[in-house]
């Protein structure tokens, strides 16, 4: 596994890949972008909003030594947004795509619903993220090979490491709402989802690997924002001032923070079912590393639950085999 000091610079050329990452527009999508688009790939940037999409679009054009990259307008909070998503990156791709960055997240957001009526970071950060790499499928299954195969880098949080699914009341519609408990679930969910797509992938011979990885305690805007959730004002003054000072004396930067889910992307040694996190105390931050998944990652009743309520919610049966 990676070697400490992992930096960008080590991400392999990505000249002649296909890839496309969520949540583009922004913090640890914004530069995974980037780098994979200096590095030679194209980058289909798939973004909910087109003005945010377009300012980020222009980023990383600057950064491009390939083919231009695109924008893709993708609303993970709507199914029917993911389904004309996933369409359109088929078409742009031919149905050849190398590697999908699940990164797109909402953190700890107020009691809401998606469109579709799922808890909203529930059905934005595991829901619409397992719709959508079901929905592409084939066109990983198109640019993998055996000896080169596709990948999904799902990226999950250290905050999963406090969250529980309940598979019988994932939407918080008979349990109390609290806005980080939702959010722990939401996270862990794309854990679980992650090894057990591996798992079904690895079962039908599928040319195509599915990993997971988490950045860390980094400083982006998700965790100052998740004050706004609280209406109470000591909790909501207690969370900012403790984000403002957990970001300057204690998290890592966005470039650092983006080291796990690149080196799940891209590094040659990485195997499908992979956990991938800063090595260092608590795994806040550091050096790219193999860490071990959560327990209910590694259990198969709790995969086997969540792919079922999963396929129950979107309506889509995977093409596995």
């Amino acid at each position: 596994m990676a070697s400490s000091g992992w930096q960008e610079s080590d991400v392999p050329d990505q000249h002649g890949r296909t890839v496309v990452v969520t949540g583009a527009n922004s913090g640890l999508g914004l530069r995974t972008a980037v780098v994979l688009a200096g590095k030679g790939a194209r980058v289909l940037l798939a973004c909910r909003s087109p003005e945010r999409g377009g300012d980020a679009l222009a980023e990383v054009t600057r950064a491009a030594t390939g083919p231009a990259p695109e924008l893709v307008e993708l609303d993970l909070a709507s199914l029917d947004s993911v389904k004309s998503a996933a369409a359109r990156i088929r078409e742009l791709t031919g149905d050849a795509l190398h590697l999908l960055v699940n990164n797109a997240g909402v953190m700890a957001t107020p009691k809401g619903r998606t469109t579709d009526g799922f808890e909203t970071q529930f059905g934005t950060n595991h829901v619409g993220h397992a719709a959508l790499t079901w929905l592409l499928l084939p066109a990983l299954r198109g640019g993998g090979t055996p000896e080169a195969p596709a990948r999904v880098v799902t990226v999950s949080s250290i905050a999963a490491t406090r969250g529980t699914i309940d598979a019988d009341d994932p939407n918080f519609e008979h349990r109390r709402y609290d806005p980080a408990s939702a959010y722990g679930q939401a996270k862990l969910a794309n854990q679980v989802f992650a090894l057990e797509l591996d798992a079904r992938l690895r079962a039908t011979g599928d040319p195509v690997i599915s990993v997971a990885a988490h950045p860390g305690y980094t400083a982006t805007n998700l965790t100052s924002n998740m004050a706004g959730s609280y209406r109470n004002p000591l909790i909501a003054g207690a969370l900012r001032a403790g984000s403002a000072i957990g970001d300057r004396f204690v998290a890592q930067d966005v470039r650092n923070g983006t080291l796990p889910q690149l080196y799940a992307a891209t590094a040659p040694d990485v195997a499908g079912g992979d956990y991938l996190g800063p090595d260092g105390f608590r795994q806040m931050k550091g050096s790219p590393t193999r860490v071990k998944p959560l327990r209910p990652a590694r259990d198969a009743t709790t995969r086997e639950r969540l792919w079922s309520l999963t396929q129950r919610l979107t309506g889509i049966v995977p093409d596995l085999g």
